[in-house]
């Protein structure tokens, strides 16, 4: 028995210090994004369902994050989309400190996001993540293969 409860330990330990995915660039060709992403991630990793993930994206602004930007969450697993999520940016990044407008010399956005109950578990998502700016010119977008779990509470 002991060894039983010392593998489900490591086996905790171990999702509970797993690293972000890699995410990279998903803006169209020819789109040039208001913000050049120099690393996107989220934590905790895996991602835990019903529960919140903080997403942090570092890089260089070339306009300011203006009132009526968005954020768009699609999860697609062979080929279909599995998870969706629209959410406003500012409200997201004013509930962190960060009203809009967002000066262009922010170098770091962090929000947190809540994992939607209807995340699917133990499956990898190709993950794309993008904002829209209030002028409609794309932020960013970002793409990782990620897995949600659901996570002790």
């Amino acid at each position: 028995m002991k060894f039983f409860a010392a593998v489900a330990a490591l086996a905790l330990a171990a999702v509970a210090n797993a690293q972000s995915p890699p995410f990279t660039s998903c803006a169209p060709a020819g789109v040039t994004p208001e913000l050049t992403i120099a690393t996107f991630s989220l934590t905790p990793y895996p991602l835990c369902i019903g529960q919140y993930v903080t997403a942090t994206g570092t890089g260089t602004l070339s306009a300011p994050v203006t009132s009526g930007a968005k954020l768009a969450i699609i999860g697609r697993y062979l080929g279909r989309v599995v998870y969706t999520d629209n959410q406003d940016l500012c409200t997201l990044t004013a509930t962190a400190g960060l009203p809009c407008p967002i000066a262009q010399t922010t170098t770091s956005i962090t929000v947190d996001v809540l994992v939607k109950t209807t995340a699917p578990a133990n499956v990898p998502v190709a993950l794309q993540v993008s904002a829209t700016n209030g002028n409609g010119n794309l932020l960013f977008c970002q793409a990782a293969t990620v897995t949600a779990i659901n996570c002790p509470v």
